[in-house]
């Protein structure tokens, strides 16, 4: 019988607190170290790169082990963390000097991806949600919360609309059922990391109990979302998990919203990601994000990310953001004044959120006092009373003094940023702490004079007190005079040139320090809960000052971008036209070569008489970024912000669909033309009466023949549809669809130009009317660097293939023709034994070296071979 393990009180207490979070790595707080054991071990060593060593070496109960100093955690953590674990935080929950036993310890964090608040994990300029989802038939369930911020969201809908609010709020975590995660990858891949929760919490009225509970209201119906029951389940689950993840002071989390699909415009996942507003798939490729984010906090970097995937549908309020942009263009002076102020104010969202969760240090109170003066200073300046929205905002504003003036009365004026450290409570909050302070840090004076009196008692020049963390304070006498030593001294230490001695005195003095120094500690810590707790009192009315400082930074921002780059301010209609003079693609003309100027170009859509541009014209010469450049601009203008353009009107649009660039899906198993018919599928099934749809050489995935037929077929298509006339721009390279102006008359032919100059072709990247017969794409190719052979023989290709179509003669055919002749060109190529024979002599020839008599020889070696 085997005998079996042997496990220490340690390790016994190790693994039943394991045993309570068994998907989670476990930092197991030993004195004052963070420790990982086993399985946990491996994967630390393997993503920290520390060593990995082993417990009772060559003995039963032999562990891996590995670790380091509790200290070092805000280094460590967020490499886990960002390495995809979840990682449970155990800590001693008692001194270890006050027991005799094994030291009591529980896990006090649980971290994971989506559940995170520390700076040194969280990205300042991006929120991090963990999306909670619950799928019922065909409505879907979602909400978002942000623990480091508060920001709690709910939303119901169908799957497209959840896929677009997935690709829009970018969740680090994704939590639902275990029964529903095979429903999930289907509908929206495995790109997300997910955590799979038991059926329970998803079962019966828990949920809706959870969220009344943690907000304490009777019924939901003031946060407007009682009628959504399946984003309902999916918030009470989110709520469930936080306290599942010890995260149990959630009174920051103080509001949940619905997002309001009515009020935004709709952009798919698809478009999100054509147009690259915050990311791409492109190595190192700069996004809109980029361009338009200077704002001066991360709560506005965070908030204009939001703005930038949900544009606003109601010109009053696009309006509204636009005049006061315009005001701050007007205003320069007062912009920088206003800049500075929010600079100061620092990251008030997340900075609130630390002080609801318990866990903000004594120096980012500090900052927050810093930033509530700021806000006073704000409120004064943004009272502007010809300015309606500046002044709302600014009378929206709480200044809270009561709890400004309770952190500049408590704590010292630059605190340090542990509270262990001590003298974080300023002088004169607490009089018995003032007293101790005395005892502990005013002692200096009082053992100079033992250090006189006792030197003056027993002639002993050169004695000295000192102190060190053996013996405490001790009293040193070099060997010159170590027999001038009363008797009443205790000998120490022993050192070469001297010797170290303690008396009463000096042992009841230490002690009455040290007793001071713990009743300090227990004061300050006393006094700074409490200065939390009433700090907490204020979440609500900071949590509304950061969302209106993040507010006004990113209208700022647009003011400063809009001067610094010469955007103009857009006007706003409810007609359906769009018309833009001079229109530049924001984020193409900020990686220019120096001096070389934007070309800019017109675009006019009207859905009476110009509802279809069809642009033809060749490759390179920048049909992609029009298409791009006009989204970018309809966009912008609808988040407020003003546009790279001469001048704009931009009739307000409801949706916009882009079907731009290729990208093979080769993860699910889909070519090129599978997710390109998938997205235009998408646009054909969602049109409205304002939509604006971009479409960049569609059918190219597939046969010429085909290409043209669907891309035909769908011009028709959004041209005749019954009810909705979709502006359009269809950028193509197949020109016989400018055989479609003929025959409806709402489709117009436009080209983007091109020069062709002793056989070069020169881009000139303007829009005229009128359609293109050539792509120029052999031009491209040899741009690119192509062999000088190929792009030759291409040219022939293209010539025979000209030649054949003008005579009548279907493409099909002409390319079976010019297939026959490269095969008659490669006649080697055959699979014939013989011939392969004849192909491997030619090519063992060196035609330099041979004679004409050895020429003869090999012909007629040839010939042999042939007639055999």
């Amino acid at each position: 019988m085997a005998k079996a393990k042997k496990e220490t009180p340690l390790m016994q207490q190790y693994n039943s607190i394991k045993a309570k979070y068994p998907g989670a790595l476990l930092l197991f707080r030993v004195g004052d170290f963070y420790e990982t054991f086993g399985e946990d071990a491996i994967k630390a060593a393997g993503i920290l790169g520390i060593v990995l060593t082993k417990r009772g070496n060559g003995t039963e109960s032999e562990t891996a082990l590995a670790g380091f100093p509790h200290h070092s955690l805000d280094t460590y953590l967020p490499k886990l963390v960002r390495a995809g674990q979840r990682v449970a935080i155990c800590d001693q929950l008692e001194d270890p000097k006050q027991t005799k036993t094994i030291v009591k310890r529980g896990v006090t964090e649980l971290v994971t991806p989506g559940v995170s608040y520390s700076d040194t994990i969280v990205n300042q300029k991006s929120n991090n949600y963990l999306a909670s989802l619950f799928i019922d038939k065909n409505t879907i369930g979602i909400s978002f919360v942000d623990i480091s911020t508060g920001e709690f969201l709910v939303a119901q809908g169908n799957l497209s609309y959840i896929d677009k609010l997935l690709q829009g709020f970018k969740p680090t975590e994704v939590i639902m059922s275990r029964r529903q995660h095979k429903e999930f990858v289907e509908h929206f891949g495995n790109s997300y990391y997910t955590y799979l929760l038991d059926e329970w919490p998803y079962a019966g009225d828990y949920a809706e109990e959870s969220l009344l509970k943690h907000f304490e209201v009777n019924s939901l119906k003031g946060f407007g979302i009682d009628r959504m029951p399946v984003g309902v389940i999916a918030a009470g689950v989110a709520l469930h998990y936080l306290n599942e993840t010890e995260h149990r002071n959630l009174q920051h989390i103080s509001h949940i919203s619905r997002i309001e699909e009515d009020r935004y415009m709709w952009l798919d996942r698809f478009t999100i990601r054509n147009l690259e507003l915050i990311g791409s798939t492109n190595e190192n490729a700069i996004t809109l994000v980029d361009v338009l984010d200077e704002t001066a906090s991360p709560m506005g970097a965070r908030l204009l990310k939001r703005w930038l995937v949900m544009p606003l549908k109601d010109k009053k309020s696009i309006e509204e953001r636009l005049n006061v942009v315009d005001y701050f263009c007007q205003h320069n002076s007062l912009c920088h004044e206003l800049v500075d102020e929010i600079k100061q104010v620092g990251d008030l969202e997340r900075l609130i959120s630390k002080i609801g969760l318990q866990k903000a240090n004594p120096r980012e109170i500090t900052q927050l006092k810093r930033g509530l003066y700021a806000i006073e200073n704000l409120k004064a300046k943004t009272l502007i009373p010809e300015s309606d929205a500046l002044a709302m905002l600014s009378a929206q504003m709480d200044t809270c003094v009561i709890i400004r003036d309770k952190i500049e009365h408590t704590l010292q004026q630059d605190p340090p940023v542990a509270l262990n450290k001590g003298n974080v409570i300023a002088d004169g909050v607490d009089a018995e702490l003032d007293k101790l302070r005395k005892v502990a840090f005013g002692g200096k004076g009082y053992l100079l004079e033992i250090q006189r009196r006792e030197a003056e008692a027993t002639g002993i020049p050169s004695l000295k007190i000192a102190f060190n963390n053996v013996f405490g304070y001790y009293l040193e006498v070099t060997n010159t005079h170590k027999d001038k030593v009363p008797e009443g001294w205790i000998r120490k230490q022993t050192l070469v040139n001297a010797e170290r001695y303690i008396t009463e005195e000096l042992k009841e003095y230490e002690e009455q320090i040290l007793g001071a120094e713990e009743k300090i500690q227990a004061i300050e810590t006393r006094i700074y809960s409490e200065l939390l707790f009433e700090i907490a009192a204020f979440i609500k009315p900071i949590q509304k000052n950061a969302q209106l400082v993040a507010k006004l930074d990113v209208l700022l921002n647009f003011a400063c971008i809009a001067k610094k780059n010469y955007y103009v301010k857009p006007e706003i209609s409810t007609s359906k036209i769009l018309d833009i003079k001079g229109g530049r693609h924001p984020v193409i003309e900020k990686n220019l070569p120096v001096g070389e100027d934007y070309i800019t170009n017109d675009t006019y859509l009207d859905p009476d008489t110009q509802q279809i541009i069809i642009i033809t014209g060749p490759n390179m010469a920048g049909k992609s970024a029009l298409l791009r450049q006009t989204g970018l601009i309809v966009l912008m203008a609808q988040i407020g912000c003003f546009v790279p353009a001469k001048e704009a009107r931009v009739g307000l649009v409801d949706k916009i669909f882009t079907r731009v660039g290729a990208s093979d899906n080769l993860s699910s198993g889909e070519s090129t033309f599978m997710v390109e018919m998938n997205e235009t599928a998408s646009i054909m099934n969602n049109l409205s009466d304002r939509s604006l749809i971009l479409l960049d050489e569609i059918g190219r995935g597939t046969s010429t023949y085909d290409g043209i037929s669907i891309a035909w077929a769908i011009a028709e298509f959004l041209h005749s549809h019954p009810g909705t006339r979709a502006k359009t721009l269809f950028a193509t390279h197949y020109h016989e669809l400018n055989e479609l102006s003929t025959s409806m008359p709402r489709i117009k032919n436009f080209n983007v130009t091109v020069k062709e100059v002793n056989n070069k072709v020169i881009f000139l990247r303007k829009l005229v009317p009128g359609g293109s017969e050539h792509s120029f794409g052999i031009h491209v190719a040899k741009l690119a660097g192509m062999p000088p052979k190929l792009i030759q023989r291409a040219s022939e290709i293209l010539k025979r293939l000209e030649q054949e179509r003008t005579g009548g003669e279907k493409i099909k055919d002409s390319m079976r023709k010019i297939q026959k002749q490269a095969y008659q060109l490669q006649m080697f190529a055959i699979d014939d034994p013989i011939l392969e024979k004849i192909r491997d002599m030619l090519n063992n020839l060196d035609v330099n070296t041979l004679t004409p008599v050895e020429a003869l020889m090999k012909l007629d070696e040839i010939q042999r071979v042939l007639k055999n």
